[in-house]
């Protein structure tokens, strides 16, 4: 008789993974319809929304460890004998910041530093680094570059060209990455948080270089001296300083610097710009820093205190500068004359004696001066301006060091003795005057 032969099948497990996320989905991407009300970025489900918005409420996000099943599927094939077909499935343990699939072994490893690699061509990419060759050259001004990406960024520099346009501000930006980091000053979206100090960032790479702070990691290291950094962009500045490269230069006065930062400040002294103003008294400055400590003056605050004299100052360099005084410590030497000074400034006003430069004048009357705070007690002369008052008698005096000299009167401090006589002087000047009465020298010659 006729028998019907019903064909079952070996049922062979294949694994079909997925990389799961809180933050990405399995199904097919769909129209973008929920929108963040900060700062407008859209989403295509209310569980990305709601995790993307814990970038601005700055919640921690949190590793959750759940069993996630995992469903087999089955390639199906004919077989002469008989089985009985269960669907099987796993759990497996993981965690929403991890994927299913299998990590790819990384079994590319550079000779010189060990680091491994899972392709070539990454490999390659990095080897490149340690032999610092620079295959991407530019046509124009002839720098190197290791990757081509990194070339044709830089060749938008002597295009011109900035694409991306700020609507708040107006300001044009060449990269994208770049416009994207300037908007969020106008959202004021800080979405890196130290846990440590509770400071936030804009960048990721501002917030890493913060972290070193706390774990005062440095692995940015001199050949030449050995001092360590915590940017590479730092250590490059300070080689400068071995090089002596300066390659910022000054359109107008040909002036060379080692930072770009101090080029811009410097221009604001051809263009008298001084955008940084004080609140209080409307007084403006050319650069952040001293504005800052020009507020100390309103309020009165000085943290550094010397130990030695009990003195007191708004700076801590300041502070290192007046304790020269007590150790006599004087670094700065004139390689002509073989003086030395406590201050980088009173070096560099001094060379002026051996050039016989002076590079300031009045503008009134054409006379010269050595340096600025001398031009600008003369021009109180042409002013009439004395805002220094003793606060004993109510005399008032053109230059801060008068005033100084004048309090000695009401104090009876005379800080300047003949080694001869013993005899002391409220200035220095007086007892010059005096000591060429031991010389024999006259005071006056005509």
């Amino acid at each position: 008789m006729l028998v019907p032969v019903i064909k079952l099948y070996r049922m062979d497990p294949v694994i079909k993974l997925y990389k799961i996320d809180t933050c990405s989905a399995l199904s097919s991407v769909k129209p973008k319809h929920l929108c963040c009300d900060q700062c407008g970025r859209n989403f295509t489900q209310a569980s990305h929304l709601k995790a993307h918005q814990k970038i601005h409420t700055r919640e921690k996000h949190q590793c959750v460890t759940m069993l996630v099943p995992v469903i087999k599927l089955y390639r199906m094939e004919p077989v002469i004998k008989l089985y009985r077909m269960e669907p099987v499935i796993k759990l497996y343990r993981i965690d929403t910041c991890s994927a299913l699939h299998p990590v790819k072994r990384k079994h590319l490893c550079c000779e010189e530093c060990g680091k491994s690699f899972t392709t070539k061509s990454n490999l390659k990419k990095h080897q490149q680094m340690h032999s610092r060759e620079k295959p991407y050259s530019c046509d124009q001004c002839g720098k190197c570059f290791f990757e081509l990406r990194h070339l044709k960024t830089h060749q938008l520099i002597h295009t011109g060209e900035k694409p991306f346009y700020c609507d708040q501000c107006g300001k044009n930006f060449r990269h994208s990455y770049t416009f994207k980091m300037h908007q969020r000053i106008h959202t004021e979206e800080k979405p890196y948080y130290c846990e440590q100090c509770g400071n936030c960032f804009r960048h990721s790479i501002s917030f890493q270089y913060h972290q070193r702070i706390h774990t005062e990691e440095k692995p940015f290291s001199c050949v030449q001296c050995e001092k360590s950094f915590r940017t590479r962009s730092n250590l490059v500045i300070h080689q400068r300083n071995h090089t002596g490269e300066k390659p910022y230069s000054c359109d107008q006065c040909g002036k060379r610097f080692k930072q770009q930062p101090h080029l811009k400040v410097h221009q604001r002294t051809h263009s008298g710009a001084k955008p940084y103003c004080c609140d209080q008294c409307g007084k403006c400055f050319t650069q952040v820093q001293h504005l800052q400590s020009h507020q100390k003056l309103h309020t009165g605050l000085k943290p550094y205190f010397c130990v030695q004299c009990g003195n007191s100052f708004r700076h801590s360099h300041t502070l290192k500068i007046h304790q020269r005084l007590h150790t006599g410590e004087k670094p700065y030497c004139c390689e002509q004359c073989g003086k030395r000074f406590r201050q980088s400034t009173e070096l560099k006003t001094h060379q002026h004696v051996h050039t016989g430069e002076k590079p300031f004048s009045c503008e009134q009357c054409g006379k010269s001066f050595l340096t600025s705070n001398s031009l600008k007690g003369h021009q109180r002369i042409h002013t009439g301006e004395k805002p220094y008052c003793c606060e004993q008698c109510g005399k008032w005096f053109r230059q801060s060091t008068e005033l100084k000299i004048h309090r000695r009167i009401h104090t009876g401090e005379k800080p300047y003795s003949c080694e001869q006589c013993g005899k002391s002087f409220h200035t220095s000047r007086s007892l010059k005057g005096h000591q060429r009465s031991h010389t024999g020298e006259k005071q006056y010659c005509k």
